[in-house]
């Protein structure tokens, strides 16, 4: 069945810096007047991402013979040569390339545009007035990656460091509240970075400290992935301090045991995960962690893995994204002894299994108890922290909205509210108060 495409389609995977990104694109590809056009922002984090992305262009065309199809993200730009030769395919950016607005002005000559992502020197301002997909924003503070992790392909498809000025951003937080927006996440590749590229090294605190002051109509802010052991003193004392920030907070953990962090040439070791979650609660009691974490890194013994799985009960971490270890050519991990893979796949289900346990015993605790709830769609939204919750009895469509709600039950693996002060919530909490 041949579809009809008029606006332009953005569709994006991976992370939430792609689904800004994707936003100044859609922006961009309206200005230049394309149509019957569609954008995959693609993801290299992992084989499967990739595969993903492939076999979704193939889909598109064949649903859509008529449309142009434009590859770019981090895919793209490590490897233009094979979404090049994909005979879907009719243009390929890199990721400096998408967010410029000439670029979209295509032409036979520049059927593939991606430069050497590593000579990029500066992020530029892009001001996105809204998320036509999401409720919460996601703002850009900065791009690209000093680190070179052994396992990670991610620099090479972003380049460098390179933080948004402390104007740009506000300008942006400002207009999206402007805009109605309630809630907005700070992103970027390695946002613990902030600053050290920019006169005067400001921290991530100072310019987060900075930016709620000069936007105080900004309802709630949130921090996406933390390196526990870079995070600056500033941030820790705005986090004890400001209630606009979210209690919960994103660790980029990948692992639990030292022998395996040090191969991985991650910045920190066990301790200092350990050190950064007692610091939060002491700060924020109520706080939770999310956390990312590679099942079966090369030369993971079942020693090894057991030390990550015990860290995850011993915080007590509530949402985990877990990942079985996945080869990157041209990494120095991808050359390293492997861990068979339905052994990676069955330590990822283990771990997988903690988080949702955690996850649950988090979700009765709630229960009784009453949340702010950012309205995403049909009254399904989350929590202040980052809890799934079904809104019932909500009057009208409040998508976007912060709702005080009474959390009466669990269902469906969701919290399940109703808005203060309504009959509803009074009966539920007469039910609970007489168990």
């Amino acid at each position: 069945m041949t579809k009809n495409l008029t606006d332009p389609k953005i569709v994006t995977f991976g992370c939430r810096l792609n689904t800004y990104e994707s936003e100044v694109m859609r922006q961009h590809a309206r200005e230049a007047g394309l149509s019957d056009t569609i954008i995959f922002n693609t993801c290299a984090v992992t084989t499967e991402a990739e595969r993903q992305a492939r076999q979704s262009i193939r889909k598109a065309r064949r649903t859509n013979p008529d449309a142009k199809i434009i590859v770019t993200g981090c895919a793209a730009q490590i490897n233009p040569d094979l979404y090049a030769d994909m005979a879907e395919v009719d243009h390929v950016m890199g990721n400096e390339e998408k967010l410029k607005r000439e670029s979209f002005d295509l032409t036979p000559e520049a059927r593939v545009a991606v430069n050497d992502i590593m000579e990029a020197k500066e992020t530029a301002a892009h001001l996105v007035h809204g998320f036509e997909e999401h409720t919460r924003a996601f703002v850009q503070i900065q791009q690209g990656c000093n680190h070179r992790c052994t396992f990670c392909i991610i620099p090479f498809g972003r380049g460098n460091n390179r933080s948004v000025p402390i104007g740009a951003i506000t300008e942006q937080v400002r207009t999206l509240v402007n805009n109605g927006v309630k809630e907005v996440v700070l992103t970027g590749v390695d946002i613990t970075d902030y600053g050290l590229d920019l006169p005067g090294k400001p921290t991530l605190g100072q310019m987060t400290r900075r930016l709620l002051a000069q936007v105080p109509e900004l309802k709630r802010l949130r921090l996406s992935s933390l390196d526990p052991v870079e995070i600056d003193d500033d941030t820790y004392r705005l986090f004890g301090e400001e209630p606009r920030i979210m209690p919960h907070l994103h660790i980029s953990l990948q692992a639990g045991d030292d022998m395996v962090l040090k191969r991985m040439k991650r910045r920190h070791l066990r301790q200092d995960v350990v050190d950064m979650v007692v610091k939060a609660r002491e700060l924020r009691p109520d706080v939770v962690f999310g956390a990312d974490i590679i099942a079966g890194f090369p030369t993971e013994t079942d020693d090894m893995f057991e030390n990550t799985y015990r860290l995850v009960e011993e915080l007590g971490l509530t949402y985990l994204h877990v990942f079985p270890y996945s080869e990157r050519p041209g990494t120095p991990a991808a050359k390293m002894p492997q861990v068979p893979g339905n052994l990676r796949k069955e330590r990822a289900a283990r771990l997988r299994d903690a988080g949702q346990s955690a996850e649950n015993l988090f979700m009765q605790s709630r229960i009784g108890t009453t949340s702010q709830v950012l309205i995403e769609k049909n009254g399904f939204g989350r929590t202040e922290h980052y809890a799934p919750v079904q809104v019932e009895a909500l009057e009208g469509d409040l998508s976007g909205q912060v709702v005080p709600a009474y959390i009466a039950d669990i269902r469906d693996g969701k919290l399940l509210a109703y808005p203060l002060g309504t009959d509803a919530a009074n009966v539920a909490r007469e039910k609970l108060s007489s168990q």
